[in-house]
C-alpha cells in the first residue's frame, strides 16, 4: 500500500503538508498509523505541484523520502494544488521512479492507495488492453496506478466528468479483481477521490480542502472520515460532495477502444 495526500485551497509551502505537521507524509512514511498492508512506505515518493501561473511540475525519487536530500529543496515551492505520495511497492513490482506516483499527463495528476490483486496472474493484461492504443503505447512503467490512470483518461477523453471516469474505472477493476482503490485525481483545480478499501480523510478549513491518507495531526474535531465505497469530488469553489460507489457505472458499456480514435494522444511529462 501507499499513503498519499491532495491539497486544493490558498497557496502554502509544500513543508506544511510534507514535514511540518506531527504526522506528516514524511512521518507517515515511517510509521504508518492505518495502513491495510505494511507500517512503512520505504520504495520512493512524488510531489505533484501547480505554480502561480498553472504549470504543473512534478518530482519523484525511489529513494525513501526521509532519506532523500532533495526533499528539503522542495519544501520550500509554494502551491494551491499539490499532491503527494510515499509508496510501498505492490509485490512483485521493482523499486524505481517510474513505478512512484503521482502519475501525470497534460494536466492530469493522479495517486493510488491500493493495490490490485491478480495483476500478475491475468488482471493486469485485460485492463492494459481497454487502454486506448495512445495511452498504452505510452506506458512508461508496470504499475497498476499507472494503466488505471490512463483508463480514467480514456473515460475524460470520451465524455464523462473526472468523478464518473474514476467510478467507472473502479468497477472495472473490482469486476476483475479483488482490489484496494483509493485513488486521487486532480487538474489542479478540481479533486476526485476513491475510498475503497483504505481509509481516507477530509479536513475543509477557510477557502482550503485537503484530502489525506491518514490526519496530519491529531485534532480530531477538524478531520471527518470518508466512509468505504465513497467518492469525493472538490470542485473550483471548494465544495465537496460525496456519493456512494456501489451503484452500477455511470456508463455500463465496457471501456471497448475499439471505436477510439488516437486524437487524445497523452501529453505532458509520465
Amino acid at each position: 500500500m501507499c499513503r498519499h495526500l491532495a491539497y486544493l485551497g490558498a497557496p502554502i509551502p509544500l513543508g506544511a503538508l510534507l514535514t511540518e505537521p506531527a504526522h506528516s507524509l514524511v512521518r507517515q512514511a515511517q510509521v504508518a498509523r492505518l495502513q491495510t498492508y505494511g507500517t512503512e512506505n520505504p520504495d520512493g515518493y512524488g510531489v505533484g505541484w501547480w505554480d502561480a501561473d498553472g504549470e504543473l511540475h512534478r518530482s519523484r525519487s525511489a529513494t525513501p523520502i526521509w532519506e532523500d536530500t532533495h526533499l528539503s529543496e522542495l519544501t520550500s515551492e509554494r502551491s494551491g494544488a499539490i499532491i503527494a505520495a510515499v509508496r510501498l511497492a505492490s509485490p512483485g513490482l521493482p523499486t524505481e521512479v517510474s513505478g512512484n506516483a503521482p502519475f501525470t499527463d497534460g494536466r492530469w495528476c493522479c495517486s493510488l492507495n491500493g493495490l490490485v490483486h491478480d495483476w500478475h496472474e491475468g488482471a493486469g493484461a485485460e485492463l492494459r488492453a481497454l487502454l486506448s492504443p495512445a495511452r498504452a503505447g505510452s506506458l512508461e512503467g508496470l504499475t497498476d496506478t499507472e494503466v488505471c490512470f490512463g483508463l480514467t483518461l480514456d473515460r475524460i477523453d470520451q465524455g464523462a466528468t473526472p468523478g464518473e471516469a474514476l467510478h467507472d474505472v473502479v468497477h472495472e477493476v473490482a469486476a476483475r479483481s479483488t482490489a484496494t482503490l483509493n485513488f486521487l485525481l486532480t487538474d489542479g483545480q478540481t479533486l476526485v477521490a476513491t475510498a475503497w478499501g483504505n481509509s481516507l480523510f477530509t479536513r475543509v478549513r477557510d477557502d482550503s480542502v485537503l484530502v489525506v491518507s491518514e490526519p496530519l495531526d491529531d485534532d480530531a474535531a477538524t478531520w471527518a472520515q470518508i466512509p468505504d465505497h465513497t467518492l469525493v469530488v472538490v470542485d473550483g469553489a471548494r465544495t465537496v460532495t460525496t456519493t456512494s460507489l456501489d451503484a452500477p457505472p455511470l456508463d455500463t458499456r465496457p471501456l471497448d477502444t475499439a471505436s477510439r480514435s488516437d486524437r487524445h494522444a497523452p501529453t505532458g511529462a509520465r
